[in-house]
């Protein structure tokens, strides 16, 4: 919503520490001369990061530094001319009495936990604003919403201001298409500020608080010609990717949105003047000025008249969510004819599905508020708009071996085993809170499809238990290769053995009890090991790993380098589609891979930064560098075709990019 600055979808994303285990390459085996990066964010203050992180060889995290911040600031504002409260309100034409202006005051209780006072506005040149005061009155108490905070809203309470956040909808610096911006101001000097604390967990570099949740993008930042670090341009965007006729590009738009004022999820007070009744018709405009800034696909009614605004057409892959669709079908349909807003508006899918239950207890609460921002043309089923579109990512994986990088495996892995989904505290707490129905209804779906999601005495499972991850199943060298249990969760100690070996074949394992224990072979076939992961107090279920050892390799694993990769993404069956092609309708995907002339790109530092932010190193199996091409993601390659099938096992010509990508990967993916 854009009430808050980020909110529910996605929850604590504990951070798998990355297979650490790859060294040196000049001999025989894989000890890999570089390491992929390890990170030790984990725990509760990575509420309202990304998923990925962009996490950095350093194992910093790049979406949450201060670089980032800097680059997204001077993206959005080049001259400084909104560094300040003072100043955004006047370049937004706050108190001009002109446009359209308009006040309400909540309470935050689903999400963030503040009471809320927020005016928004329209101009006369079509740009829209939103100011919100947060505050937050509930001290030496557990953080929650607090019915204190609400009234300290209502009345403008200063003690407990806690933060000021501010979003427009306007051009880029260069005049492009509209889009929207975050800003956080420091409620005391007003001075713009790089990083906020929304959740009493430690300050996170903007935008990625606000945007995580607002459908925004965490792409790693890109170097110029000089070196200097600067937001991409996203290739789909509206206003402006390379070739397209929309425009040059403007960094700095996220592909964030502003999310729809959900008013049965609010508090409100009982003082004269801030009911829910008598600021319904306020809410209604301020559901109106935010339904003005959503593109109007071709199947869509416009929702608003043209008195109010004029929702210009979108272009090809542009967002294809449901954000606007909720804000007309709450009140009413087409021209919006209700007063008041519906609290109980769900897609018609859901229910003639025989899914009523779980979209209300599970989609709606927890889920629909960030989803239905995300997506495009391309990848709209993330929106959840529909039961197949949820179900789409609740598919059981199938045989163990090899194990295949799917997506559709992902509500399990991120809402039951890492815990990073819901994205903001409150939501996870309400989720798993003792009352809540939502994770017997989620795990009634998950277990119909195959999950083991409750222990033996059939309760639900819930993250922080020790899952083991031995890694991805792999090619190797004969000789020495150092293995690593560090994607493994919540664990801290680890028991490693061999499970099977070629006949003949002698192989060893040294400290099999580490969590880098080097396995050597010198006889080429198949090896199976197996991982059991603990903490003290609990064990996982044992996790095994694949590893096919070959003494032809004809490029060693800890020799892949980025110009191998780039000369593989040069095939036809990625420059099909990814090309900049002016003045086309077809959609066209985030990254391309040459220039406008069709040509293989050559600003490498630029390229090589693109395609290392496609790699999720806290969740290899989430990273679109390995699920797009095998087809295992939305819009993706085809897979056995252009060497990318992971079904097939290490080591088969139908999946010979595919390892050559993942053992880049596991070599720290180096330039």
């Amino acid at each position: 919503m854009i009430y808050r600055c980020a909110i529910a979808c996605a929850g604590s994303i504990m951070l798998a520490l990355l297979l650490a285990g790859c060294g040196g390459g000049g001999s025989g085996g894989d000890i890999f001369p570089s390491q992929p990066p390890v990170s030790t964010a984990t725990g509760s203050d990575t509420f309202l990061l990304f998923p990925n992180p962009q996490v950095q060889p350093d194992a910093s995290l790049q979406t949450n530094s201060l670089a980032y911040a800097q680059a997204y600031y001077a993206a959005i504002d080049p001259a400084n001319a909104k560094d300040t409260l003072a100043k955004w309100k006047v370049a937004n034409g706050f108190d001009t009495n002109t446009g359209t202006q308009v006040t309400v005051a909540f309470g935050d209780s689903r999400d963030l936990g503040y009471g809320r006072r927020m005016i928004g506005r329209r101009n006369p040149d079509g740009t829209i604003a939103f100011l919100v005061e947060n505050y937050l009155a509930n001290p030496g108490s557990a953080y929650a919403f607090s019915p204190l905070s609400l009234e300290a809203a209502v009345v403008q309470d200063t003690r407990w201001l806690f933060l000021i956040n501010a979003i427009e909808f306007s051009r880029g610096p260069g005049g492009e298409v509209s889009f929207a911006k975050f800003f956080n101001f420091d409620p005391r000097t007003g001075a713009r500020q790089l990083t906020v604390d929304l959740d009493l967990r430690g300050e996170k570099a903007m935008p990625g608080p606000c945007i995580t949740c607002h459908g925004g993008r965490g792409d790693a930042l890109v170097p110029d010609a000089t070196g200097k670090l600067m937001f991409s341009v996203v290739q789909n965007s509206a206003s402006g990717p390379r070739g397209n006729v929309q425009g040059p590009g403007a960094r700095g738009d996220v592909q964030a949105r502003l999310a729809p004022f959900e008013v049965g999820a609010f508090q409100f007070s009982t003082k004269s003047g801030f009911t829910r009744f008598e600021q319904e018709a306020a809410l209604k405009k301020m559901n109106e000025l935010v339904l003005c800034t959503y593109p109007l696909s071709m199947s869509q009614p416009s929702g608003v008249s043209s008195n109010t605004c004029t929702r210009r057409d979108a272009v090809a892959s542009e967002w294809q969510g449901t954000a606007a669709d909720l804000i007309i079908n709450a009140y009413g349909g087409d021209g919006l004819p209700a007063a008041a807003y519906s609290d109980t508006f769900m897609p018609p899918d859901w229910s003639t599905s025989g899914q009523t239950a779980l979209y209300q207890n599970v989609v709606a609460p927890s889920c629909r508020a960030c989803h239905m921002l995300r997506g495009s043309g391309a990848q709209s089923d993330i929106d959840l708009s529909t039961f197949d579109h949820f179900q789409g990512y609740a598919i059981f994986p199938g045989a163990e071996y090899p194990k295949v990088q799917m997506f559709d495996d992902r509500i399990k892995t991120h809402v039951i085993d890492r815990g990073n989904m819901p994205l903001a505290k409150i939501v996870y707490d309400t989720f798993w809170s003792s009352t809540s129905p939502a994770p017997q209804t989620l795990a009634t779906l998950l277990q119909s499809r195959g999950f083991t999601v409750r222990d033996a005495a059939g309760k639900v499972l819930q993250p922080g238990r020790p899952i083991a991850d031995p890694g991805p199943d792999r090619t190797i060298n004969q000789g020495p290769t150092i293995l690593s249990a560090g994607a493994s969760l919540f664990a801290n100690a680890y028991a490693w053995s061999i499970v099977s070996s070629p006949m003949g074949a002698v192989p060893s394992l040294t400290s099999p009890n580490s969590a880098n224990p080097t396995f050597s072979a010198t006889t080429d076939g198949v090896y199976v090991l197996q991982l059991v992961a603990s903490n003290g107090t609990a064990q996982s279920a044992p996790a095994r790993l694949a590893l096919v050892v070959n003494s032809l390799l004809s490029r060693p694993p800890g020799q892949v380098h980025f110009s191998d990769i780039k000369n593989v993404f040069a095939s036809a069956f990625c420059m099909g589609c990814h090309l900049p092609t002016p003045g086309s309708s077809t959609p066209t995907p985030p990254v391309f891979f040459a220039d406008d002339q069709g040509n293989l790109r050559t600003d490498d530092a630029a390229f090589y930064a693109e395609i290392r932010s496609r790699i999720n190193f806290t969740d290899l199996a989430a990273s679109p560098l390995l699920r797009k091409p095998s087809g295992h993601h939305h819009g993706g390659g085809p897979g056995s075709f252009s060497g990318f099938d992971a079904t097939a096992l290490p080591g088969d010509l139908a999946r010979a990019n595919y390892d050559l990508v993942l053992n880049w990967i596991l070599n720290g993916a180096p330039q």
